[in-house]
């Protein structure tokens, strides 16, 4: 499947490998737009939606190997033989999942605030019941919409994260599907092991990244980095945007060095 995508070139003139950002669940494109603004003044740059998601086809199938293979079928679109991933939450499993699907495409991977596991706890129940109150009320404006997700959710930066999505009545993410995927979503299969450099960023504060995870990743990436933001939650590189980028600058800069 080919990915709705935006592509830009680098600000300046520039033979460094291009990138390619991938959103986490109900995001877009946008989503990753503060590391964009600065990873594209050197590098080309590949902003996606994925399946279900944003301007992308929708499909009843919603796991790691077809998105995977969504991104490999994207990137032939765009001529990227190779390319820099840097995906954030289930965008870092897509992102992990292409090293088993496609490993001669991937240049260098960031993982931002996800393991490569099954986490088996329903942490969205609560967003689904209060984007589903919106579908309902058949509002048509964010400021509407608004009033009735603070009913369900206590997070206005989570609100407002998921009414980027929301246009004239309509979700832009495929609401039933996501649902009725959402084991497929946080759940995970465990791939053969990639020999090369990643780097896993997380929050010091989130649950989604943490020692008991070790083991399985480390079995998945045997040479994974980690480096943890103190003080941010999942939404690191929101929360702690200088941080994230100088660990990706600084390893990137590093694997080109080498």
């Amino acid at each position: 499947m080919k990915l709705n995508a935006r592509l830009q070139t680098a600000q300046q003139l520039t033979s460094n490998s291009p990138i390619v950002l991938i959103h986490g669940l109900f995001g877009s494109l946008d989503n990753l737009g503060v590391l964009a603004r600065s990873l594209g003044q050197d590098h080309p740059l590949l902003q996606i939606d994925l399946r279900n998601h944003g301007l992308s086809p929708r499909s009843e199938e919603m796991n790691y190997s077809a998105m995977a293979q969504d991104v490999v079928e994207t990137l032939d679109e765009y001529g990227i033989k190779k390319a820099i991933i840097i995906g954030h939450s289930m965008g870092g499993k897509v992102a992990m999942a292409l090293t088993a699907v496609a490993p001669e495409r991937i240049d260098k991977l960031v993982l931002i605030d996800i393991a490569p596991v099954d986490y088996q706890v329903r942490r969205h129940d609560e967003i689904f019941e209060a984007i589903n109150a919106v579908s309902r009320a058949n509002v048509k404006t964010r400021q509407q919409a608004a009033v009735i997700m603070r009913e369900h959710l206590n997070e206005e930066g989570v609100i407002q994260f998921l009414l980027k999505s929301f246009s004239d009545g309509e979700w832009k993410f495929n609401v039933p599907v996501l649902w009725e995927q959402y084991e497929n979503i946080v759940g995970w299969k465990n791939i053969p092991a990639w020999n090369e450099p990643a780097l896993f960023i997380r929050g010091g504060a989130s649950p989604y990244v943490d020692e008991s995870h070790r083991e399985q990743l480390l079995s998945q990436f045997p040479q994974a980095r980690a480096h943890v933001v103190a003080g941010a939650g999942h939404w690191v590189h929101a929360e702690k945007p200088d941080a994230v980028l100088r660990a990706i600058h600084r390893f990137i800069g590093e694997s080109a060095a080498n």
